[in-house]
């Protein structure tokens, strides 16, 4: 039979062990998750495109399919090819008269972002 002393050692790290594998899982799921953030159009015109730029020189577009109507707000998803990428991204919206907002820099690390267009 075995004593307590022994039986404490045989179990604490086991549960160590299996702490440390749960929180290894965990983080590999939050690395591997997606990251988003909301664009909401306060304006009275369709926004047909949401650029991106690290720079400020080089933009690239999400996709927002036929575009975002006046008073709407929507999740845009990143594509996993940017997570290499800073926080601090550039971002302006053209607007289906050709338009464009001023670019600002947001922080995209921020979990509950919100850009709102209200040009």
């Amino acid at each position: 039979m075995m004593n307590v002393s022994s039986l404490k050692t045989a179990i604490f790290p086991a549960i160590a062990f299996l702490a440390l594998a749960f929180g290894s899982l965990q983080n590999s799921a939050a690395a591997g998750g997606e990251y988003s953030f909301k664009v909401q159009n306060s304006t009275e015109s369709v926004i047909k495109q949401v650029l991106v730029s690290e720079d400020g020189k080089t933009w690239s577009k999400f996709n927002i399919g036929s575009g975002i109507a006046a008073g709407d707000t929507v999740k845009l998803v990143w594509d996993s090819s940017t997570n290499s990428e800073g926080c601090k991204q550039w971002v302006k919206a053209i607007f289906s008269d050709g338009s464009g907002s001023k670019p600002k820099t947001f922080d995209f690390c921020d979990s509950n972002l919100v850009i709102e267009f209200s040009e």
